[in-house]
């Protein structure tokens, strides 16, 4: 048993090997993708696949997934909540327990009294087409008690993946030699047999699931043929609807080795002046201690802030330092910055937001919500 923990560690080679590459590292469909991991990685596809299972089955990997490029297929926002004291972990309970619509909850804290610092639960929504996101949001708002929200949509995506392994032993201000080029989300219509193929691909993969082919898998556990569903998939891959293949790590609580992945989550806030919106996200962007960067609107309730990135690391320090070298970057590159900040997370969940119509009207029903109350004006 000791040896199957040891190989689940980190600094095992065999183990970090994968990861730096399985983290984030394959976009889009693939259709053998531990066979891609085992090629880029120096390994077998035999030694991926045992090595994968046991990381799943350890709990160092939380899961094993296709993402969607949900900011295509879903309304999204960064939703900030002030909640009062005493209700705020019952708020975070009821949002990642019961709204399969919200995708990573956090507490967050700044160090001292900054613009906003009221605001201490903040969440992903996801809303499913047809449906009315600033609805859904007053609703949740009403369940747990919030005395008032911010909703921030991304205007515009300038980072966007995970890869803790690879950002590990990163110094300060190392960035791509190219700023991030600059994605605006624009919702793509499905038709109906189309969000049926996403709702097959589009769960993680079981343990038995994976295998050299894991999507012929896929498809015969829901009775499927694959050869008959691949040109469907590959359809939608054409479409950019894919955003990667991926082994989550489980990077907010301690492993079962011991080890910690990450120990601060921060959120950085800059308020830009307008009109430089897009080349300061594509200059943070670049650096890459960032895993998400975006244009969003923080409103007067936090100093206007526009643009927003996110940073982990083991060190509090270290990550700070990461954001000094970044405020040094928009210096030098001529963006003026009014006020910046700081956000960092302490308790934290995460899962995939929903995104199927179908599942909206369903949890509208089991909440005893009329789906059509919720629908967005227009449709």
């Amino acid at each position: 048993m000791a040896g199957v923990v040891n190989r689940a560690k980190l600094d095992d080679p065999v183990t970090s090997a994968i990861l730096r590459i399985s983290e984030d590292g394959l976009a889009g469909f693939v259709e053998r993708p531990f066979a891609e991991i085992a090629n880029r990685s120096g390994l077998t596809e035999d030694l991926v696949l045992e090595r994968v299972r046991m990381l799943l089955e350890s709990g160092v990997v939380r899961r094993v997934r296709l993402t969607l490029s949900t900011q295509n297929l879903a309304s999204g926002a960064l939703v900030a909540w002030q909640v009062p004291q005493d209700d705020l972990h019952a708020a975070f309970d009821h949002l990642f327990e019961r709204d399969p619509f919200s995708g990573h909850v956090v507490i967050r804290s700044t160090d001292g009294a900054l613009r906003g610092s009221s605001f201490r639960l903040w969440t992903t929504v996801k809303v499913p087409q047809g449906y009315s996101l600033g609805r859904h949001v007053e609703t949740l708002a009403g369940r747990i008690g919030a005395t008032g929200y911010r909703i921030m949509p991304a205007r515009c995506l300038f980072a966007l993946g995970v890869g803790h392994m690879r950002r590990r032993e990163l110094l300060p201000g190392s960035r791509a030699e190219t700023i991030a080029a600059p994605a605006f989300p624009m919702l793509t219509k499905l038709s109906e047999s189309e969000w049926q193929v996403l709702a097959v691909v589009k769960e993680p993969l079981a343990l038995d699931e994976i295998v050299e082919l894991p999507w012929e898998a896929r498809a015969a556990r829901f009775g499927l043929d694959w050869d008959a569903l691949r040109p469907a998939v590959e359809r939608l891959a054409k479409r950019g609807l894919f955003g990667r293949f991926s082994t989550f790590l489980e990077h907010v609580k301690p492993l079962s080795t011991g080890e910690r992945v990450t120990r601060y989550n921060a959120l950085f806030h800059w308020a830009v002046e307008p009109g430089t919106e897009v080349a300061a996200g594509s200059e943070v962007g670049r650096h890459h201690i960032i895993t998400h960067a975006y244009w969003r609107e923080g409103g007067p309730e936090f100093g206007n802030v526009n643009v927003m990135a996110v940073a982990h690391g083991t060190d509090k320090d270290a990550v700070l330092d990461h954001k000094t070298a970044i405020d040094a970057h928009l210096a030098e590159t001529g963006i003026k910055v009014s006020y910046t900040a700081v956000f960092w997370g302490g308790r934290s969940e995460i899962k995939p937001s929903e995104v199927l119509p179908s599942a909206y009207a369903d949890w509208c029903r089991s909440e005893g919500i009329d789906p059509e109350v919720m629908r967005e004006e227009g449709e």
